[in-house]
C-alpha cells in the first residue's frame, strides 16, 4: 500500500500540530504530511502547485470555510481525498454532499484516523483489505448489488455503514443515501465477511463506522445501549447479548 500524502488545513496551529503527530503514529496506512495551509485561499494555492491524496480539513475557518472549500476542490482535474476534522458535530450532513469520505470531531483518536485514512488508501487501490470475495463477481471491488427503480447500483461494499432490517426489507446505508435490498440480514451477514459486526438481531454495522457507545433513552421511556454510526451520526440499538462484542471491539480499537 503506498504512502499517502496528507495536506493540513486548518487556521489553528495547535490543531495542525496535533493532527502531525497523530499522523505520525499511523502506520496502516503509512502516510506523509506534505505541507499545511492556515486558511482556504493557502490550500487552494498549495494544490496549484502540489499534490496530496487526502486533505485534513476543518470547517470553522475566516473567509472560505472547509465546506466551501471541499466543493471547489471536487473541481480540481485530480481531486484530493476529504476528511473533515472538526469540533463541530453539526455539519455532518453538509459533509456528504461534498463527498467527504470521514467527518471526525476532535479531540481526534487515532484509531478513527487511522480508520478514515484507510478507506482512503483502499479506495485508490481499488479493495477493500481483508473483504470477502466480491458480491458481484462480474467487478473487482466488492460490492452489494442493488436494484433501484429499474436501476442496477452497485454499491462499493467499503462505502457501507450499516444493514438494518426494517419490515420486510432491509436498508443499506451509505453516507449519502439509503437503500433498500429485498434479501434477509442473515444472508448479507454471510456474504460480507468480517468488516461487519452484528449488533442487534435487525442490524449490522461496519466495524470502522462505530465512533461511540453509550446508553440512551430509546424515545419510549427506556434506557438501552446503542452505537453512533460516523458520517450520519445515528445511533443504532445494541442489544444486551451483543453488548460484550461491541466493546471488546471498540476496547481493541482504543475507543
Amino acid at each position: 500500500m503506498s504512502v499517502l500524502r496528507v495536506l493540513l488545513v486548518d487556521d489553528e496551529a495547535l490543531s495542525r500540530l496535533r493532527l502531525r503527530t497523530l499522523l505520525g503514529d499511523c502506520v496502516d496506512p503509512a502516510c506523509v504530511v506534505a505541507g499545511e495551509a492556515s486558511s482556504a485561499p493557502a490550500a487552494l494555492h498549495w494544490l496549484t502547485l502540489h499534490q496530496a491524496d487526502v486533505v485534513l480539513l476543518d470547517i470553522h475557518m475566516p473567509g472560505m470555510d472547509g465546506l466551501q472549500l471541499a466543493a471547489r476542490l471536487q473541481d480540481l482535474p485530480r481531486a484530493p481525498a476529504v476528511i473533515f476534522v472538526t469540533a463541530h458535530s453539526e455539519h455532518a450532513l453538509a459533509a456528504f454532499e461534498v463527498e467527504a469520505v470521514d467527518y471526525l470531531t476532535k479531540p481526534v483518536r487515532r484509531q478513527r484516523l487511522q480508520a478514515a485514512l484507510l478507506r482512503v488508501a483502499q479506495r485508490q487501490q481499488g479493495f477493500v483489505a481483508s473483504a470477502p470475495a466480491p458480491l458481484d463477481p462480474a467487478v473487482h471491488t466488492p460490492v452489494i448489488v442493488v436494484h433501484e427503480r429499474g436501476e442496477l447500483l452497485r454499491v462499493p461494499l467499503a462505502e457501507v455503514l450499516y444493514l438494518k432490517a426494517e419490515l420486510k426489507y432491509v436498508t443499506l446505508r451509505t453516507a449519502r443515501r439509503a437503500l433498500l435490498l429485498d434479501e434477509s440480514l442473515a444472508e448479507l451477514e454471510e456474504r460480507v465477511g468480517e468488516r461487519f459486526l452484528r449488533i442487534h438481531r435487525n442490524a449490522l454495522v461496519a466495524r470502522n463506522a462505530v465512533v461511540a457507545l453509550e446508553r440512551r433513552d430509546d424515545g419510549e421511556g427506556a434506557e438501552g445501549w446503542a452505537v453512533r454510526i460516523a458520517l450520519t451520526d445515528e445511533w443504532l440499538a445494541v442489544s444486551r447479548r451483543q453488548l460484550v462484542a461491541v466493546r471488546e471491539m471498540l476496547a481493541a480499537e482504543g475507543l
